[in-house]
């Protein structure tokens, strides 16, 4: 597989709207604030607009009802609101809901609601496909398709918010695509579900999972938010994790270990390792002495993931008592692991499972 560019800004080109409209929620507030002064429009009209936008999430300008008519006619005549359409929805017996969305352009994507009690966690993606090509992953396999803008990114948040019509509590970037691909959108997306005038949703509470794209790593490190970060390492050995994860092979695992260590010291956060854990892969006594070395003494917390059930693929989970195995081992050498109890698998919904079925 070819090498895959550093990125500098995002590796595709987001959704451009059609003709000379303009999606609301692709526009900065001082877009819109400008939008308002063209349109002859007191300043107070920016923040009402913003609130129809991202906080109630519209889907028609009709229903900005404290705007004046002809407000809304003009929006309407040199705008959109983005919007995307529910294709198709699978409710898993844990409760979790897998949705197929549809922007304007016909590209689709697929993210899923994760309700347990009071709270509800959404895991949302940042790209149409993947272009990583990590050999266990559905996602993987259908190739990319495009970046999505951060508007994209949002709106899948606030679609699944408005379905069970309760407040969304965190978010994963676990979905589709590899985040750090797609950075500049990943992060204003963020940022708005971060913010009060968006989502409301705390910093930590929001997350970022990458392949190990050590350039963006070190980019995110400086950022002044305290989001989350994990990443996907799934081996400690070069060669098979080259094997599983080819679009990162070009980041060794020397140069993770220290990006990872100068994370830690810039944001005081805790490294999160995800392991997908593969019968005969990298679940062997030699991986597992691998994966402990490769963690020891640097306050990692490790996930391990039981790898679930890709049709065609040729990749087994390992057993529940390899599992256990690989956390009482990293336990004994002083690192916090836990078996990620994983969401929706019925449904095609848990990690790695995400292949846009209906839409090809």
């Amino acid at each position: 597989m070819a090498e895959i560019a550093e990125p500098t800004h995002d590796s595709t080109s987001p959704r451009r709207p059609s003709g000379r409209k303009r999606d609301l929620h692709s526009m900065s507030h001082s877009a819109v604030a400008e939008l308002m002064e063209s349109l002859g429009q007191p300043k107070f009209r920016v923040k009402q607009v913003e609130e129809w936008v991202w906080e109630k999430n519209v889907s028609s300008f009709d229903q900005m009802t404290n705007l004046p008519k002809t407000l809304r006619q003009s929006l309407a005549e040199v705008c959109t609101l983005g919007g995307v359409e529910e294709v198709a929805a699978q409710v898993s017996t844990d409760g979790s809901k897998k949705y197929l969305l549809r922007f304007p352009d016909g590209v689709g994507v697929e993210c899923v609601g994760m309700p347990t009690k009071n709270r509800l966690a959404v895991c949302a993606s940042t790209q149409a496909g993947c272009g990583m090509g990590c050999a266990f992953c559905a996602t993987g396999q259908s190739g990319l398709k495009r970046s999505l803008t951060a508007g994209e990114i949002y709106e899948q948040v606030m679609h699944v918010r408005d379905d069970f019509n309760t407040r969304v509590t965190s978010v994963v970037l676990m979905g589709q695509g590899e985040p750090f691909m797609n950075y500049d959108n990943t992060l204003a997306a963020l940022r708005k579900l971060n913010s009060p005038e968006g989502a409301g949703i705390g910093a930590r509470h929001l997350t970022v999972s990458t392949c190990g794209v050590i350039p963006m790593i070190l980019r995110f490190a400086n950022e002044p938010e305290q989001f989350s970060r994990a990443v996907s390492l799934h081996s400690a050995v070069q060669k098979t994790r080259d094997a599983l994860m080819p679009g990162v092979k070009k980041y060794s695992l020397v140069h993770l270990y220290d990006a990872m260590g100068e994370y830690v010291d810039k944001t005081g956060r805790r490294p999160t390792y995800e392991y997908a854990l593969i019968k005969g892969v990298n679940d062997s006594d030699e991986e597992l002495r691998y994966l402990c070395d490769f963690c020891r003494d640097t306050l990692a917390h490790v996930n391990i993931i039981k790898l679930n059930a890709i049709p065609g693929s040729r990749f087994q989970p390992a057993s529940d008592e390899r599992a256990n195995d690989f956390v009482r081992y990293l336990s004994n050498v002083g690192v916090e692991a836990t078996i990620r109890n994983s969401r929706g698998a019925d449904i095609d919904a848990a990690c790695g499972q995400l292949s846009q079925k209906i839409l090809g």
